[in-house]
């Protein structure tokens, strides 16, 4: 075997090795030994059976495994070829190497099952994407359970730091279930997740049960402001130092100060069509300006110079015009990634609507030919705009949403966290800013609220979030006691690590499938396969490879009747419809169908009743 991987690595220079035989070459395999190795017992072995089967690795390509069995004939023990086992799982075609390619490529590089499967026939590996699913689906157990066996070196390795801060989050979209990890603040390590129907207290606290028993008590936890989440940390892991997530208290605290408000601005503007009728009108100058090169050139010159010659006069305001309105929607605007409610793009889109107004309002009745039907097109706009922006119900929910939203980022100045003008993004962990610093900066914006009565009503709820987890939220740094020393640490502020892990696994889903829905990905994926995130880590990725010099080499050590009883119980969980379901419901005359048929029975059985 190894002489035949050195041939194909020696003469393949950009040639597929599987290019190399006419027909699948045939490899013996034979036990190690040729006599009994139980104690007392030196029997020369006989043949029990010789059997073949095709085996294909990422090296040979497909091969004929023909595999002599042997066994003692005295205590009848078995013995087969340790070499086969290293290269191929007992009951699968396909080598540990090509359920490592298989895996990595789905779920580090995130290629489709349809690229993969192509790029392996390059490589004379013809697989078909139903397959590389399940081998998807198997390098995951693979590797869990290579995790599992690790788990007191990475205990080891977490005491060495001090100890581990469990930082816990979940994720969900629509009617998914929920996935939770949880992770060590400290080395990055993904020590654990589950998959759960939804977040409550008593389906939570298995799972934290399971964490604490599996590396012990955290020095601490940073997790968001769930209700399930808090109740079970309060059972689990009483008396712990527990601190909140300033971007998730941030989140939480925007959406109840503006939610209201930014629904019915959009409510509003969704009434007036205002962006539809934009759109047509735009179309419409697109048509009676032609777009004309020059004529473009020339107002460009005019902007820049402050002067327009006299060729495109009658043209300029209606082009003018159809630049204001593409204006309107793709103005550029700070936007960090923070989403909602850092970012109020329906307010933002009033603001413009106003600015345009009162430009078109100065320069109506300006005539660049002395002639005003030429400004017909600001006539027209202005109309529309005034009507919009004379409704009151969205004048006043923009006016209060704008004085809101000032007060909400004077806040996250307060937080040194997703401000204003930051540029990380979902990225932004928080400034290292001292945290008595940050907890100084927040007891005055406190204070400013407090300081007039008005202000003190309107934001009420916000100073009353505040008081319930201002301990949570404001750390001091704690002490760690570690084989190296003492040394102080200060808990991350926030829970991004997670929160880049599944914007990761949405960005992963919509590169294989096209859509940003994360539903289907979240019913589809194992609940472990987040610990492929660890495979970054050098010293996880040394811990779990336990001196061997490949993941393909590592997982050849695992039981595969383990890896088979994973599987089951993973594929018992998922949410399948059969095909043949999936055919029914194909049909559009379903539902009459199921009719015809209950009456039919109905009138083949004289008990039933059957309404008229």
């Amino acid at each position: 075997m190894k002489l035949l991987k050195r041939y194909v690595g020696n003469i393949t220079t950009g040639i597929s090795s599987g290019t190399l035989f006419p027909e699948k070459p045939e490899i013996c395999f034979y036990p190690e030994v040729e006599s009994c190795t139980s104690t007392g017992c030196e029997s020369k072995l006989f043949v029990q059976k010789t059997w073949t089967k095709t085996i294909v690795t990422m090296e040979i390509g497909a091969f004929q495994a023909k595999e002599v069995v042997l066994q003692c004939p005295d205590d009848e023990t078995v013995y087969t070829s340790s070499q086969l086992r290293s290269l191929a799982p007992s009951r699968c075609t396909y080598g540990f190497d090509v359920i490592v390619h298989v895996g990595t490529s789905l779920f580090v590089h995130c290629l489709n099952e349809q690229q993969i499967a192509s790029d392996l026939a390059k490589k004379n590996i013809f697989i078909s994407e139903r397959e590389i699913g399940y081998l998807g689906r198997k390098f995951v157990i693979y590797l869990a359970l290579a995790h599992r066996q690790s788990r007191e070196q990475l205990v080891q390795l977490m005491a060495k730091k001090g100890g581990y801060i469990l930082h816990v989050d979940g994720t969900c979209e629509g009617n998914s279930p929920h996935l939770f990890c949880g992770i060590d603040g400290i080395s990055k390590i993904v020590l654990d997740n589950i998959k759960l129907p939804a977040e409550r207290k008593e389906l939570l606290i298995p799972f934290f049960k399971r964490i604490k028993e599996q590396y012990g008590n955290p020095i601490a936890l940073v997790h968001d402001m769930g209700v399930g989440i808090l109740a079970a940390v309060k059972v689990v892991f009483a008396g712990l130092p527990d601190f909140i997530c300033h971007f998730h208290f941030l989140r939480d605290v925007g959406k109840d100060l503006l939610l209201k408000d930014d629904q019915t601005i959009n409510q509003r503007l969704k009434a007036h069509n205002v962006r539809g009728l934009l759109r047509r009108k735009a179309r419409y100058l697109e048509q009676k300006t032609h777009l004309d090169p020059d004529m473009i050139a020339d107002l460009n010159l005019g902007i820049e110079g402050g002067e327009l010659k006299q060729d495109f006069l009658e043209s300029i305001p209606a082009l003018a015009t159809y630049t204001l309105i593409h204006w309107l929607f793709e103005a550029p605007h700070p936007s960090q990634g923070y989403g909602f409610p850092f970012e109020r793009p329906h307010l933002a889109f009033y603001e413009r609507l106003k600015k345009v107004h009162g430009l078109l309002t100065d320069i109506t009745d300006i005539y660049l030919r002395d002639k005003p039907k030429d400004n017909r097109s600001f006539i027209q706009v202005l109309k529309l705009l005034e009507e919009v922006l004379g409704d009151k119900e969205l004048k006043e929910s923009a006016a209060v949403m704008a004085e809101k939203a000032e007060v909400f980022d004077m806040l996250r100045e307060a937080l040194e966290i997703a401000k204003p003008d930051g540029k990380e993004g979902l990225n932004d962990d928080g400034d290292e800013t001292d945290i008595k610093t940050i907890e100084q900066k927040t007891v005055a914006f406190k204070e400013f609220l407090m300081g007039d009565e008005k202000r003190k009503k309107t934001y009420a709820k916000m100073i009353q979030q505040m008081d319930k987890f201002w301990k949570k939220l404001f750390s001091d740094p704690i002490e760690i006691s570690s084989p190296t020393g003492q040394y102080t640490i200060q808990p991350q502020r926030t829970n991004n690590i997670l929160e880049r892990f599944f914007r990761g696994e949405k960005r992963r889903g919509r590169k294989k499938s096209g859509t940003a829905s994360l539903n289907r990905t979240l019913k589809a994926i194992l609940a472990d396969t987040p610990l492929i995130r660890n495979l970054s880590n050098e010293d996880y990725k040394r811990i779990i490879l336990n001196g061997c010099s490949t993941l393909a080499e590592r997982f050849s050590q695992i039981d595969e009747k383990t890896v088979r009883e994973e599987l089951k119980r993973s594929e018992a969980k998922q949410e399948k419809i059969p095909t043949e379901i999936k055919r029914m419901i194909k049909q559009s005359d379903f539902p009459d169908k199921i009719s015809k048929l209950f009456y039919s029975t109905g009138k083949k059985n004289a008990n039933c009743y059957l309404p008229t």
